[in-house]
């Protein structure tokens, strides 16, 4: 039974037994480790004695349940303390305490996930959300706040039943907007496909009962025809000398609602329910297995997707097709081994630091967030630079501050609270006299931070100064300000067109010759005897977004290679590209490749 089931029973376990349950179903910790545990779970439990839940049990279930999510990912052992201890503030006031037991580092992290808690999330719209989103980011210095967070919503939602239903529905909400889209910007397919479902219980009961319905009654009928296309895939593959790993499941509960929604029909009407996955070892057996899957059955036009050579924005790799098999639509995915550890464990894109001179060459360890919090936690895991620049990267140039009413608003970097003002209201812009952030009078020129609180003073006799276009951000703001002084100013000349007074009209790209690589020595081409078609085909399939490298230009007739750039699709060279033989690891990252043919026409 697994650990969570132990704790849903209706039996009461005491203190010592459950933190017993925790250490047999997670086996990775030191002894040294353990005895923290310990210490922290014996803290836990003396501040949190008379604290019960909805459901009438102990608090403590909840931290012990967020602390094995934890676990589940082998996380390290501050981070299991900081789950057992993430909400003790909310009960005691007991920071220095921590701080003398646990350390700085657990303290911080539980200081965060508090103010997180506490934050009253107003969104509206969906790029509101996504503001959120990326304010959360802003708010921490360590990415484990994040996971416990979204540990804890995990958990919350996994309990909600407890909840009366508007709570229900005010949790859900915040979920499906917030926590679950969080969930998949880092990479953690399980924890978001999870929230998403169990959102949909609540927001809307009606029909995630009518999709567990279908789907359950049709199991036997599901397995039986999975299991005939499974057999074929395996007979095929062996015979291609293929080691391949299958499995088959049925699509998530959320997915098959989305799809109702977006195809206007009832769940007995859709028939692309089900998904096989395969895994094997390397990316070339990838695009293999992919040949393999349409020799099979067809492939459905349009339903092809290459995200190993263009992965999704949170590093996800894998090839989807969609088949017709037996008369109905099946989705097939194809990755490797590591493809999916990432896919299922986490990976942020944006996180990668790469090695090398080669943007391609990418240790897929670098990539998953959770195996960097395992291996290298000593290194970066509290290390405030290496988070500092990961937040750099998914910010980007954005900053992300609050109303007084707690509403989230995104401005560049560098932007003033008059920036702010005008992107309230542009009356607020014109009457602006001064601001405050965080409860302190700030002066208008002055960059605003991350997460400040502003609060804009105004007054009627006030009006735009010839000054504020000094440092104003935004174009709204600019452009705002040189109306008003054009209509009202006799001693103002806008000089400055809308580009902000860099004449663009005029510039332009240089060009800059390329001097084509020297082709092949082997002799002259052979004249093709057949008509190419354009495309480029791997195995049986031609549907991939392919790129003829410009250091070598191949041509119809020219032995040629595939190339698999992250990003840029597939780059096919001559086989000779003296180029092509120097990038590093090209072996791993290369495929065969061959021009695809018209059929021979009778002379």
């Amino acid at each position: 039974m697994a650990f969570v089931d132990f704790l849903s029973s209706d039996k009461l376990y005491s203190e010592n037994e459950v933190l017993e349950l925790f250490f047999s179903n997670h086996l990775y910790f030191t002894p040294e480790e353990k005895s923290k545990i310990r210490d922290a779970w014996k803290f836990l439990c003396k501040n949190t004695v008379s604290i019960k839940t909805r459901s009438g049990k102990p608090y403590y279930y909840h931290a012990v349940r967020v602390a094995s999510t934890l676990a589940e990912r082998e996380l390290d052992c501050q981070c299991i303390i900081a789950g057992f201890l993430h909400n003790i503030l909310a009960f005691s006031d007991c920071k220095e305490e921590v701080v003398f037991l646990f350390g700085e580092e657990v303290e911080k992290i539980i200081v965060s996930t508090a103010r997180i808690t506490k934050l009253k999330i107003q969104n509206k719209t969906l790029h509101q959300a996504d503001s959120v989103r990326k304010m959360l980011f802003a708010m921490v210095d360590d990415i484990r706040v994040i996971l416990i967070m979204l540990a804890d919503r995990l958990d919350r939602m996994r309990n909600l039943a407890d909840e009366d239903s508007v709570v229900q529905k005010q949790v859900a909400q915040e979920v499906i907007d917030i926590w679950a889209p969080l969930a998949n910007r880092i990479g953690i397919s399980s924890v978001k496909s999870e929230l998403e479902d169990l959102s949909l219980k609540y927001l809307n009961p009606d029909a995630y009962l009518q999709i567990k319905k279908i789907v359950a009654s049709k199991k036997q009928e599901r397995a039986d025809y999975l299991d005939k296309a499974v057999k074929e895939i395996h007979k095929s593959a062996s015979k291609a000398g293929i080691e391949v790993s299958i499995s088959s499941r049925a699509k998530h509960f959320y997915s098959i609602y989305q799809k109702m929604k977006k195809r206007n029909k009832g769940v007995e009407e859709l028939f692309d329910l089900l998904a096989l996955r395969v895994l094997c070892n390397t990316q070339a057996e990838c695009y293999t297995l992919l040949g393999i899957v349409h020799s099979l059955w067809k492939p459905m036009d349009g339903r092809f997707k290459d995200y190993i050579a263009m992965p999704k924005a949170n590093g996800y790799r894998s090839l989807h097709t969609t088949v017709i098999c037996e008369g109905r639509p099946l989705e097939v995915q194809i990755r490797t081994h590591e493809m999916h550890s990432v896919a299922e464990f986490g990976v942020a894109s944006h996180w990668l630091y790469k090695k090398g001179t080669n943007h391609d060459d990418v240790n897929i360890n670098s990539l998953s967030i959770i195996n960097q919090l395992r291996q290298l936690q000593k290194e970066h895991l509290n290390d405030e630079r290496f988070f500092a620049e990961i937040k750099e990267e998914l910010l980007g140039d954005s900053i992300f501050v609050f109303t007084p009413k707690g509403e989230v608003i995104e401005l560049p970097r560098g932007a003033t609270a008059v920036d702010f003002a005008y992107h309230i209201h542009s009356a607020i812009g014109e009457k602006i006299t001064g601001a405050k952030a965080d409860g302190h009078i700030i002066p208008l020129s002055k960059s605003l931070k991350n997460t400040q609180i502003v609060e804009i003073l105004t007054s009627p006799q006030a009006h735009p100064s010839q000054n504020q276009l000094e440092f104003v951000k935004t174009a709204k703001a600019r452009s705002k300000i040189r109306s008003w002084l054009s209509q009202h100013d006799p001693t103002y000349c806008d000089y400055q067109n809308p580009a902000g007074g860099k004449n663009t009209s005029e510039q332009e790209t240089p060009t800059v010759p390329v001097r084509s690589h020297k082709r092949g020595t082997g002799g002259a081409p052979s004249v093709p005897k057949v008509t190419g078609t354009g495309k480029i085909r791997i195995g049986k399939t031609t549907n991939f977004l392919v790129k003829k490298a410009g250091c070598c230009n191949p041509e119809f007739g020219d032995d040629i290679i595939g190339y698999v750039s992250r990003g840029r699709g597939i780059i096919i060279h001559r086989a000779d590209c003296s180029v092509f033989a120097r990038i590093p690891n090209s072996a791993a990252q290369s495929l065969a490749v061959e021009w695809d043919v018209a059929e021979d026409k009778p002379e």
